[in-house]
């Protein structure tokens, strides 16, 4: 029997040894490149969907997304949208009949929709944040929710980096595959979990504050 909490602390996450994707990465930055790495994508049945925006650090300041990260379980592609923009076939796979897992999608989905007008909402999308209150698991993040079920910790230390520089480092790139591989190995197992019925959920009950 497989047991779930249904919360894990900030602390115990930090003391999880981390986890980065084991998988070939491909960074995509020609439309040649990107209608063939559509063209692998396209014969999975499930793949994971992140991005990334270079944050800005003056008020008032934004960029568009620079990053767009495909995973399937053992292959991740990084469309470099900065370059690349968002071309036709790219959104049309957005768009598709291929299950696509992601996190904090609708954030995803309001930086995808500055790039080009067609809406992937309309796509087929699984968001992690409902779907993972179905095995009583009440964390909204990729971290908590990664460490719950496999005991490891996905780092967040490239979070804040350039993702527009001229080329990404290998730690932008792993952090990056990371993240959108995750939403795939979490899918997978909790379908697993679900068809085989073999889990209970146990609530961990929240120390109450003392008062001095």
């Amino acid at each position: 029997m497989i047991v779930l909490q249904n919360k894990i602390k900030k602390q115990i996450v930090a003391e999880m040894p981390k986890v980065v994707f084991p998988g070939r990465i491909f960074v995509v930055y020609t439309e040649t490149e990107a209608r063939k790495a559509v063209d692998y994508l396209n014969r999975h049945e499930v793949v994971g969907v992140d991005t990334e925006t270079r944050p800005s650090f003056r008020r008032g300041t934004t960029h568009q997304v620079a990053l767009l990260q495909i995973s399937t379980q053992d292959t991740c592609f990084l469309f470099r949208l900065n370059r690349l923009g968002l071309p036709d076939f790219l959104e049309d796979f957005l768009l598709n009949d291929v299950l696509k897992i992601g996190l904090s999608l609708k954030d995803d989905f309001a930086m995808l929709r500055k790039r080009n007008n067609k809406d992937p909402r309309q796509g087929n999308w699984i968001e992690l944040q409902d779907y993972v209150r179905h095995f009583g698991i009440e964390e909204m993040s990729l971290q908590k929710i990664y460490a719950l079920l496999f005991g490891k910790k996905i780092s967040k230390s490239q979070r804040l980096s350039n993702w527009e520089a001229e080329s990404l480092t290998e730690a932008q790139q792993l952090y990056a595959a990371t993240d959108a591989w995750a939403c795939v190995e979490i899918y997978t197992y909790l379908e697993e979990l679900k068809r085989e019925g073999n889990f209970r959920v146990e609530r961990v009950i929240e120390e109450a504050p003392v008062n001095n």
